[in-house]
This record gives C-alpha cells, sequence and structure tokens, in this order.
C-alpha cells in the first residue's frame, strides 16, 4: 500500500530529484506494462521479471512498493535468477529503500547505469514541423518487416531477437509501432529509406516512449526530435495527457532534446549487478 504523504529524495546527477511514491508506483506499472517479460514472479515487495536476458529492464528485480527492503529475500530471489540461467540483476527505484541498496552494496553487487525517468505535459501540441521530407508510419501492429528493422536498428544480438520480438507482440495497451522514412516522396514509398524507429504505448492517460533509435550516420539533423515529437502527438490524440521516457543519465544529448520538447526530470533510478555480469 503507498503511504499517504510519504516522500521520497532520489539523489542524483548533482541534483535532488522529488518525486511521490504513488506517482512512482504508476510510472513503474506503466513501464513494466510497455515492456513485458515473459516470466514475472512476485516475491514479497518485488516483482521479477525474466526474459531470456535481453535488456536489464525486462531481466531484473524491481520493488513494487515504497521502502521495499530485500533482507532475507536475498537468496531466494538469486536463486529465482539462477534458475532462469540468468545474473540476478536489481532495478533500484526511489521504491526500493535505502537499506536494500546498501545490503547489495555490501554483498559485492556494482552500480550500473544510472539513468532518469523524465515526464512532459501534453497540451495542446501540433503534430511537428516537416521541412526534410520525412514521413513517420505508425502501425498498432508489429509486422514482421518492423520488427527486424526495430531489432537491427537497436543491434539487438541475434540470440535475442525470438525474445525481443515476443516481448513486443505482447503489450496488451494501445500502442504505436513507429517509423521514420526520408526520401520516396513526401508521402514515403517506394524508393523511400527508414531511418528511425520508434514505440509508444498508452496507458492511464500517460503515453511511454521507449527505444527512440536513429541511423547513427543521420544523428544530429533533427530526425530524433521528429520521431518523439511525432509520438507525443499521437498519444495526445489517443487521450494522453502526459508523456514519460527513459535517460541514462550521462547521456546529455539526448536529454537536452528531451528537455527542449518539455520533459523534465521525475525520478532516478540505478541498477545493481553483481561483478560476473558487467
Amino acid at each position: 500500500m503507498v503511504q499517504a504523504g510519504m516522500s521520497k529524495s532520489f539523489t542524483h546527477d548533482r541534483a535532488s530529484v522529488e518525486c511521490d511514491p504513488e506517482t512512482v508506483v504508476g510510472v513503474e506499472q506503466r513501464g513494466f506494462n510497455a515492456w513485458p517479460a515473459q516470466r514475472t514472479v512476485l516475491c514479497g515487495d518485488w516483482l521479477l521479471r525474466a526474459a531470456q536476458g535481453h535488456t536489464k529492464r525486462a531481466n531484473s528485480a524491481n520493488a513494487q512498493q515504497p521502502g521495499a527492503r530485500l533482507d532475507a529475500l536475498l537468496p531466494q530471489i538469486e536463486a529465482f535468477y539462477e534458475r532462469q540461467g540468468l545474473p540476478a540483476i536489481f532495478r533500484l527505484s526511489p521504491l526500493a529503500s535505502p537499506e536494500a541498496d546498501a545490503q547489495l552494496a555490501q554483498a559485492g553487487y556494482l552500480l550500473a547505469d544510472p539513468s532518469l525517468v523524465m515526464r512532459a505535459a501534453l497540451t495542446d501540441m501540433a503534430p511537428p514541423a516537416n521541412d526534410q521530407g520525412w514521413t513517420l508510419a505508425i502501425q498498432a501492429q508489429p509486422g514482421t518487416a518492423w520488427l527486424q528493422g526495430f531489432a537491427q536498428a537497436g543491434a539487438v544480438p541475434d540470440q535475442h531477437r525470438q525474445a525481443h520480438h515476443h516481448m513486443l507482440q505482447s503489450i496488451a495497451w494501445t500502442a504505436a509501432f513507429a517509423s521514420l522514412q526520408v526520401g520516396g516522396g513526401m508521402g514515403g514509398g517506394a524508393g523511400g529509406e527508414v531511418v528511425g524507429f520508434g514505440l509508444a504505448v498508452v496507458e492511464r492517460g500517460c503515453v511511454g516512449l521507449y527505444d527512440i533509435v536513429i541511423t547513427p550516420a543521420l544523428r544530429g539533423q533533427g530526425l530524433g526530435r521528429a520521431l518523439v515529437h511525432g509520438l507525443m502527438h499521437w498519444g495526445q490524440t489517443q487521450g494522453a495527457q502526459w508523456a514519460e521516457l527513459q535517460v541514462r543519465a550521462p547521456n546529455m544529448v539526448a536529454r537536452g532534446l528531451y528537455e527542449s520538447l518539455g520533459f523534465q526530470a521525475l525520478y532516478g533510478y540505478h541498477y545493481r549487478l553483481p561483478a560476473s555480469a558487467l
């Protein structure tokens, strides 16, 4: 249960980001639903997720309630991941207690990938201006060509592609499987080149943006901005009042882009990994 009035401050990146636990619980739940794992297990106040090792997000233990502790649960969680043939990885949002983080550190788990959850209000957002001749295509379901192109653009290893495709096909809420094309005329089509991919999922008045990818050689030309803006606008047409996304804290280029579109840091999280998983 979320306790009324309880707050949590997460100090990160030379700034203190404060967010009430009820908001964090909602954001975390939407993120899990938008990136479904193949196996999930509840263990005390922790949700254990496993998906054949594809992404730490889908293969980690996550606190579900404010102040979640590990204590005697740690060996059980480690045993679960050992049964999956995976390292025990912990994703520590503000819902995890400081004691849980300290316990993992003392057990030899190393801190990795400090990240931020960011949020932007969607208010009368117009479609993105298009002076570069790109076309944003949105599918309600991921076709084979989209899945393959998305996996290739995201450099998903061959051994993880089956799990990757299964996760995307398992999304239960309204989703946009987007691709950005240049060339081939203003309507796209023959002769055009797909240069970007993105995923957006709408749930409970929020649109979550995930895995925005632009061809490396074409980055810095405004295409990423067009893709993010287009997905934010799509989310608004689906009734969303807010847009949410996750970004690695050191990625100042991406953070600058998102901030220019109205995103602000909501809270931070990081992972704890065994040394063998690095």
